[in-house]
């Protein structure tokens, strides 16, 4: 079931809590495979979104794009608790982060709703379309990023920005794989949902220079819930006016 919502957009608010080292991964990760950010509308409460879930995970399960390496970001909106179901993972951030996007594309707000590098929106559960559009962000130019997490803070760097970029902004996602919930009303009772990665936190840094520069070392911690070797760091460069992602870099949590 596809859902309107025409929320008004609000911060985005992030918390942290245990420091944990992880290992870096560069602007071009996974063996000269370049980035693709697949942002994922979703609710627990949506009877059309376990499929969406579903096609996500398989596809970053796989990286069956050729060249690519797909990062998912599962964004559980709110405005489906009022429907019989509170998604444990939804956050009015996330809302508000879709009804930016929803406002660009001048498309209503609806689940599931998957959004490539900014740039493309299309209904999640479409697989075969959704691999086309992460085909062709792969095509578009990339800033040089890089994140990584040394023992209580995190250092994410933007070294230069593709030709012609307006205002970009740096965010910081941590992302969860492995999530699962048994639902027990609405649209989907009864089901245990399987999750794509979910953004556990999505945290704005700050504006790159007009030099096509940023660094900076946010202290953050983790919460003692999050099963560790399930967790990503990501950094995205996006632009604040078009919302268009022009670079990202990933690290994955090691053990203590």
């Amino acid at each position: 079931m596809k859902a309107l919502n025409w929320l008004l957009a609000v911060p985005m608010l992030g918390s942290w809590a245990a420091p944990v080292p992880v290992r870096p991964v560069g602007p071009f990760a996974g063996a000269g495979r370049v980035p693709v950010v697949v942002e994922l509308f979703t609710s627990e409460g949506c009877s059309s979104c376990p499929a969406a879930d579903a096609a996500l995970r398989e596809l970053a399960r796989t990286q069956a794009v050729p060249g690519v390496e797909v990062i998912a970001l599962g964004e559980h909106v709110d405005y489906w608790n009022r429907l019989g179901w509170k998604d444990g993972f939804s956050a009015p951030a996330y809302t508000a982060r879709q009804r930016q996007y929803a406002t660009g594309f001048g498309t209503g707000s609806y689940t599931p709703q998957a959004v490539v590098n900014g740039r493309y929106e299309l209904v999640g559960s479409r697989a075969a379309d959704l691999v086309a559009a992460v085909s062709k962000a792969a095509k578009m130019p990339q800033a040089a990023v890089s994140v990584a997490v040394l023992s209580s803070s995190a250092q994410v760097r933007v070294s230069s920005l593709p030709a012609g970029t307006a205002a970009t902004e740096v965010l910081l996602a941590i992302t969860e794989s492995g999530l699962a919930s048994q639902i027990g009303r609405g649209e989907n009772a009864g089901l245990l949902l399987h999750h794509a990665a979910v953004v556990r936190q999505l945290l704005p840094l700050g504006r790159v220079g007009a030099d096509g520069s940023f660094t900076a070392s946010p202290a953050f911690t983790l919460a003692a819930g999050w099963k560790r070797p399930n967790l990503r760091v990501v950094a995205l460069v996006q632009e604040i006016a078009s919302r268009r992602i022009v670079g990202v870099a990933t690290a994955s949590v090691v053990s203590e």
